[in-house]
């Protein structure tokens, strides 16, 4: 058989294979062209926007890219790539292998290797993968009283955001739990709990998945969100959960496993973190807002240095001081025995990209190490306001640091 019947013998199965819903995939190998990057490619069928399309990953040294075709023109892209550049491309079904391969003096083979009964179940055709989520949207009482699901189950469409948002945060806190000595989180604060989302969530995940005996609290200034919360708590039978009227700031506390505040108001932020590390929280994650304070600071001094080219915009001062107010505050945070983390994150589709503080309280030096450690940060503190004109860090100021 000449290689043009090969060929077109290897599309027609192709094609047929898509039409019948027995195709998985197409892989082609042994890359003979010009891109020294390109190695394979793998074709799978997806749906997107509701229509079949094959999906082409071609596969490089250093990433993969993704482009899809409509079916017509995909399978007329396969015949071309094993026409040309690619010497071995194999059609994967639930029924069969077909190999094509080139041999020698470019003669192309094809053979077929049936599967006998043993053969895999086509794909499912979503473009993306369905994540699985830590919070699942089923029998959760809280999730319909939060207007998140209806009463089957079913996320609404105006709710997508909101509950993807609440598992990147569960699944965030979920790596950072993992780090602290099993079965250490007896108790949690979260400051500024607002609607409840997160700390109805966490105290799922901690209770469900986790089966960890935890008392949940969130703090709350507004009275009508803190009954509507303690209100939804009750009827979803969380009896380790509840919820306090107050601000961060009043908040007493004397013993606390993991310290959350998102979003808190410029040194509402700090007042949180305070209230973290005298109540010797294993965990602190914060995730500041409206960075003010140093703001102003560096406002009223105009200092004159390297940065002032990027300083004297105002877009630029206001990241600026972010900047240097959160990494004073995991300076701070280190001074008291915390490893810290600063990574950005998006939180939904409707905000900006935040960064998180995340503190974890590791092994404590002593004697002498600790007080070289504990005075280099009291330097690179000083350094740090000297250099932007800072005259003080509400942190700092609410633990003594600047005495």
């Amino acid at each position: 058989m000449s290689n043009q019947l090969h060929l077109q013998r290897f599309q027609e199965q192709l094609a047929e294979s898509i039409s019948s819903n027995t195709f998985l995939k197409v892989s082609l190998g042994n890359y003979q062209g010009n891109d020294k990057e390109l190695k394979n490619v793998y074709v799978r069928k997806v749906k997107i926007k509701r229509a079949d399309m094959l999906s082409f990953t071609y596969r490089n040294k250093t990433r993969d890219i993704v482009k899809n075709f409509d079916i017509p023109v995909g399978i007329t892209m396969v015949t071309h790539f094993i026409s040309n550049d690619f010497k071995a491309c194999t059609l994967f079904t639930t029924e069969k292998e077909v190999i094509l391969e080139h041999g020698k003096n470019h003669v192309i083979s094809m053979r077929e290797r049936m599967l006998n009964g043993d053969g895999k179940t086509a794909p499912a055709l979503a473009h993306n993968k369905e994540k699985k989520r830590l919070i699942q949207p089923a029998g959760k009482p809280y999730l319909q009283e939060l207007k998140i699901t209806d009463a089957e189950g079913n996320v609404f469409k105006n709710a997508q955001d909101k509950y993807k948002q609440i598992n990147q945060y569960v699944e965030i806190l979920s790596s950072l739990i993992k780090e602290l000595p099993e079965n250490s989180i007896k108790k949690v604060a979260d400051m500024g709990s607002g609607k409840g989302y997160l700390t109805f969530a966490l105290y799922d995940y901690l209770h469900q998945v986790l089966k960890l005996d935890t008392k949940v609290t969130g703090v709350e200034f507004r009275d009508d969100l803190v009954s509507l919360c303690n209100g939804i708590a009750k009827s979803s039978a969380f009896t380790g959960l509840d919820f306090v009227p107050g601000t961060i700031q009043d908040y007493q506390v004397d013993a606390i496993d993991l310290l959350i505040a998102l979003h808190a108001c410029d040194t509402a932020t700090d007042d949180a973190i305070f209230k973290g590390i005298k109540a010797n929280a294993s965990l602190i994650v914060v995730a500041p807002c409206c960075h003010k304070q140093i703001r102003r600071e560096m406002d009223k001094a105009k200092v004159k240095n390297e940065v002032s080219v990027l300083t004297k915009y105002g877009i630029f001062m206001e990241r600026q001081a972010e900047m240097v107010t959160d990494a004073m505050r995991a300076l701070i945070l280190e001074y008291y025995g915390y490893k810290t983390k600063v990574f950005e994150f998006i939180s939904d589709a409707h905000t900006p990209k935040n960064v998180l503080v995340v503190g974890v309280k590791s092994a404590k030096l002593s004697g002498k190490a600790l007080e070289v450690k504990q005075a280099e940060i009291k330097q690179k503190l000083a350094e740090t306001k000297a250099y932007f004109g800072i005259g003080h860090h509400h942190l700092e100021r609410l633990l003594k640091l600047d005495q």
